[in-house]
């Protein structure tokens, strides 16, 4: 697949519906300046909005309207782009995706169905859910137009500026980072970040195949996929610099410096590539200039009611 040809297609597909979303450096967060990308600031809190845009935008929508099982981002994400297009939506979230994502959700006016267990217990009810009904399927992270559309972010970040050597990222399905990997494809190094109770991708590197994985932990209800997605894995065979994962006391950490240093408030799914810097999981050379993508807001419980 021309990766390339895709994403610039998506961002021109996409470009009146997405936020362009803003970009700092921060000299305080670590020992050494480095880069952010806010994308806690897209639409529904998450830069999942890409994905959903691209593929509701990118073909035609049948009668039974949209499907998605999410953790919560990608389901607000489907639910918005449905509602923002003129589509039903229905749209399938475990347990864990918690009271903060389900009213996200809920606002939208999309059906919504909570489901006992896991995303892979909620992505098993969306498609029977789809077998019955005919609706169109919107994978959270392994579909080659949610791919395209996360691709969108490295894109508009290069056109922002982006001086960096190093780009890491946080994976849970791996949608996000296929598309800057898709994006990329090797011009700068991307760092997989992941959580110790969550990491399907370092998994599935370690034993040469996605795997399924158990999963736990603070970041769980956005970056829990049990078995990483087959687009991730294939692209990180050609294009993953470095895979590292961080505790959960490490990801807390750095959603609070977050906070503290800059006022940004984000879910701890958002601050899980951040970890790896200040936690001292991921170690860059000396001179190697570093950015982190900040992915979701979506902070349980929501803040402000």
């Amino acid at each position: 697949m021309d990766w390339i040809a895709e994403i610039d297609t998506a961002a021109g597909r996409i470009a009146d519906h997405a936020q362009r979303t803003p970009v700092m450096h921060s000299a305080v967060l670590w020992d050494r300046p480095v880069a952010l990308k806010l994308e806690q600031m897209q639409h529904t809190g998450s830069f999942k909005a890409r994905g959903a845009f691209n593929t509701l935008l990118s073909q035609p929508v049948p009668a039974g309207g949209v499907v998605a099982a999410s953790g919560g981002n990608h389901g607000a994400a489907v639910a918005y782009a449905a509602m923002r297009t003129g589509h039903k939506a229905q749209i399938f979230v475990p347990e864990m995706a918690g009271p903060a994502k389900i009213a996200l959700i809920e606002r939208t006016g999309a059906g919504l169905t909570v489901v006992p267990g896991q995303y892979a217990n909620a992505l098993e009810a969306a498609q029977e859910y789809e077998a019955r009904t005919g609706a169109m399927q919107v994978h959270a992270y392994d579909a080659p137009a949610t791919v395209a559309g996360q691709g969108t972010c490295l894109r508009e970040w290069e056109a922002q500026g982006l001086d960096a050597d190093t780009v890491l990222i946080a994976v849970g399905g791996g949608g996000l980072i296929a598309g800057a990997m898709a994006w990329l494809q090797g011009r700068r190094k991307v760092v997989a970040v992941e959580p110790e109770t969550s990491q399907a991708l370092h998994t599935a590197l370690a034993q040469g195949a996605p795997v399924d994985v158990e999963v736990s932990g603070v970041a769980a209800n956005a970056l829990g996929a049990r078995r990483i997605g087959r687009i991730c894995f294939e692209l990180a065979q050609d294009w993953l610099g470095a895979s590292v994962v961080v505790p959960d006391q490490a990801i807390t950490a750095a959603q609070r410096a977050l906070w503290q240093s800059h006022r940004i408030l984000v879910e701890p799914a958002g601050a899980c590539a951040l970890a790896a810097l200040t936690s001292g999981a991921y170690v860059p050379e000396p001179d190697e200039r570093v950015a982190v993508l900040v992915c979701g807001g979506n902070i349980a419980p929501d803040p402000l009611g």
